[in-house]
């Protein structure tokens, strides 16, 4: 039985070379292909995530891209730390390593000439028959290369009298001269970065006032204490800073705006910092009415929504230029309420789009749709839609929920944002009030 150590992102990123750009799930690659494969050829499987260490990942990175038997690296949406590590496994060893992406991806011209293993990714899933597909191809690619002498590093292949790194016995005089090893911190944590990360998701997703913050954000802390510079932890700390509202909701968002500004967010091509962006700026119009800051909410949300094109950012677009153009006039005002109904316009035919892909929408994900959709038909005015649409939605939650044998106590605070956001939307807009 082998070592196999595989270089990809994880989590939810996104795919700035795709047109439009999508958010992938490369989660669902690692669990539903890579790892079972090689499993299934007979090795041991590992993530940087899953490893145990104290602070960085650094030096275990290292020390799997030089010792694992085989290496996978998973180049989709061009994570750059992937390309970097690959290199690093290329220069380290001649043989067994893979390289797979997704199909939109666009392979830089050093890599051209690799063998490369394309596959179908769908965003958030991948389709049952490109699972099984693309397993298989990387069993079979994995046995033909544990057994072959070939190099398919491109350095070994042009330097073929280079020798492979190795790391050799050190005897105990040498070991006594050297020098000290650069300072480590002692191990902060006996959660890998996966388990970790497991547990914040499972505690963010039972949050529902701003107390129940508190456990994201200590779980946080200790995943940036792993990855400090990783954007998926910072953008969720940003979010979990100011949900919590602590020391008070005022300086919670300006500590969240202080986090999330080390992803460079004015100019970000990333729909999630720009849509936390929005979100921070928003709230803090609310506390301080400052128009600079209304300003830079539309802006992040305009800008967000025409990265991604997804209802969510859509509905929040339209709704915060209502909000200007109530603190406007002539003009200016018109032209922001021309823009949200031509928003809430496009957030309508998102919404059924998305009811109508494949894959279908499942769980509260389907009361998420149609409550955007119930806000964008009062937005236009169509009140007797949006009320009926409103019941309809509440009712099929409710004997979703009841097949389900899931509580019925989530959808009161569904039901009760829902709300709580049309009654904003009311007061702001002539046409829904």
């Amino acid at each position: 039985m082998g070592t196999c150590f595989v270089i990809m992102g994880f989590g939810e990123k996104t795919d700035f070379q795709s047109n439009p750009q999508r958010v992938l799930n490369l989660n669902k690659t690692y669990a539903n292909i890579i790892k079972p494969a090689v499993i299934q050829a007979g090795h041991d499987c590992v993530r940087a995530d899953e490893i145990i260490h104290s602070t960085v990942i650094d030096k275990p990175m290292y020390d799997n891209l030089l010792s694992a038997d085989l290496v996978i690296a998973d180049l989709s949406t061009a994570n750059v730390n992937a390309v970097y590590e690959l290199g690093v496994r290329h220069a380290l060893r001649p043989h067994r390593t893979i390289v797979m992406a997704e199909n939109s991806f666009s392979f830089p011209f050093d890599l051209n000439h690799l063998s490369i293993l394309k596959y179908e990714h769908l965003g958030k899933e991948i389709g049952f028959d490109e699972v099984m597909r693309v397993r298989g191809v990387l069993v079979d690619k994995i046995t033909a290369l544990m057994g072959s002498p070939e190099p398919d590093s491109p350095v070994y292949l042009f330097i073929p009298t280079l020798k492979p790194a190795s790391l050799p016995a050190a005897s105990p005089a040498a070991i006594a001269a050297a020098p000290p090893p650069a300072p480590s911190a002692e191990p902060t944590d006996s959660n890998s970065f996966a388990h970790l990360l497991e547990a914040f998701r499972a505690a963010r997703d039972k949050a529902r006032k701003p107390a129940d913050w508190k456990e994201p954000l200590n779980l946080l802390g200790r995943l940036k204490t792993m990855q400090p510079t990783d954007p998926y932890i910072l953008q969720q700390l940003a979010l979990a800073t100011y949900k919590h509202e602590q020391p008070d909701r005022k300086v919670a968002l300006i500590q969240a705006k202080i986090i999330l500004g080390e992803l460079a967010p004015q100019t970000s091509s990333d729909a999630e910092t720009v849509g936390i962006w929005g979100a921070i700026h928003k709230r803090l119009w609310e506390e301080l009415k400052t128009p600079a800051d209304l300003d830079e909410s539309v802006m992040a949300y305009a800008r967000g929504y025409y990265i991604r094109k997804d209802y969510y950012t859509g509905i929040n677009y339209a709704f915060i230029l209502d909000v200007r153009a109530a603190e406007t006039s002539g003009e200016e005002a018109l032209t922001d309420r021309v823009l949200a109904r031509r928003r809430r316009r496009e957030v309508l035919a998102i919404c059924d789009q998305r009811l109508e892909a494949t894959p279908a929408p499942v769980g509260e994900e389907i009361f998420w749709i149609g409550a955007t959709k119930v806000e964008a038909l009062l937005g236009l005015g169509r009140k007797d839609e949006a009320a009926a649409l409103q019941s309809r939605i509440v009712t099929e939650e409710r004997e979703r929920r009841k097949k389900a044998g899931v509580s019925d106590n989530d959808l009161g605070w569904m039901e009760g944002s829902l709300v709580a956001q049309l009654e904003k939307l009311a007061r702001l807009s002539p046409l829904a009030g």
